[in-house]
């Protein structure tokens, strides 16, 4: 604390741009801590709001443009890349999507108070070709507002902050190591999710060529498409059924629970995909297997596509 304080006092402003910066281009760094104690410095006079602000606006803009850009270049591949670096891979990209549909680019605007929605959002911006003008526009008034809340929390709450920090101060190494306890449960906790997640993934798939030799048989197989429809366009397998949102299609109410059911996707580990064949096991399917690879992998083995 003593040393995030004195390279505050020392550096200031640049500091927290930096820190703005690393985090919005994804690094996983606490940033709200740093707004917070910089607020209350400025409410002490030990800093000059001003440049505070406008450098850390500076340094989310820029990160977010790197992101648009980065959409506008490489489409769903850089979204692949968010997924595989979340802690969910895919659906932090799904259910943005499918805000996107819903609200469009005014969704920016909240986008950095939701955990995991931001880098997706400028992203999926980018993919989506919105107007570069609507972007900065929503971007800028979403960077205000996450900007100016934690810094406000710093100025209103400056003699408590301080108090807090001195209270640390004074515990020493006992203060360090609640700190550091505390940091710990969290990395601890996040592991476990994620582990839970990739026990999840780890169950049978089925494969492009067996897929393919079913349904060049004729055999009653029905297959669900559970990319996001309406955001991003992308192909699908023709003749394959369409998830809505959330919702299964209300064929599923009246089908026979032993029909052979293939669930795909375009997303790394075929999260999605697993996460949607879980819930028609829970509703009673017993044949229910993702594909391996998902749609890229049909497409990659020369099978016919739809837009």
């Amino acid at each position: 604390m003593d040393l995030l304080l004195a390279t505050l006092t020392q550096y200031g402003p640049a500091f927290v741009f930096g820190v703005v910066l690393v985090q919005q281009l994804g690094a996983p760094i606490p940033v709200y801590p740093v707004l917070v104690v910089a607020g209350a410095l400025a409410a002490r006079g030990q800093m000059s709001l001003a440049p505070l602000f406008g450098l850390a606006m500076l340094a989310t803009l820029l990160a977010d443009h790197l992101w648009y850009w980065a959409g506008q270049r490489l489409g769903r591949r850089v979204l692949r890349l968010l997924c595989t670096i979340s802690l969910t891979p895919d659906s932090c990209v799904r259910q943005t999507e499918s805000i996107f549909t819903r609200c469009g680019p005014p969704s920016l605007m909240v986008a950095k108070f939701v955990p995991g929605f931001a880098s997706v959002a400028t992203a999926l911006s980018g993919a989506l070709r919105i107007p570069r003008g609507s972007f900065l526009l929503f971007d800028a008034i979403g960077a205000a507002l996450w900007l100016g809340v934690g810094l406000a929390l710093g100025w209103v709450f400056a003699s408590a902050i301080e108090t807090a920090l001195g209270t640390v101060a004074e515990l020493g190494r006992f203060g360090l190591a609640l700190l550091l306890v505390a940091l710990a449960a969290f990395v601890a906790a996040k592991w476990w999710q994620r582990h839970q997640f990739q026990v999840q993934l780890r169950g049978e798939r089925i494969t492009v060529a067996d897929l393919a030799g079913r349904i060049d048989q004729g055999e009653p197989t029905v297959l669900l498409d559970v990319q996001t429809a309406s955001a991003l366009p992308h192909d699908r397998i023709p003749g394959a059924l369409q998830m809505q949102g959330q919702a299964l299609p209300p064929v599923f109410d009246t089908m026979a629970r032993d029909t052979l059911v293939v669930v795909y996707c375009a997303c790394p580990n075929e999260a999605s995909a697993v996460q949607v064949a879980t819930r028609l096991r829970r509703k009673g399917f017993k044949r229910v297997l993702p594909l391996l690879g998902g749609v890229d992998a049909w497409a990659e083995a020369g099978r016919p596509l739809e837009r």
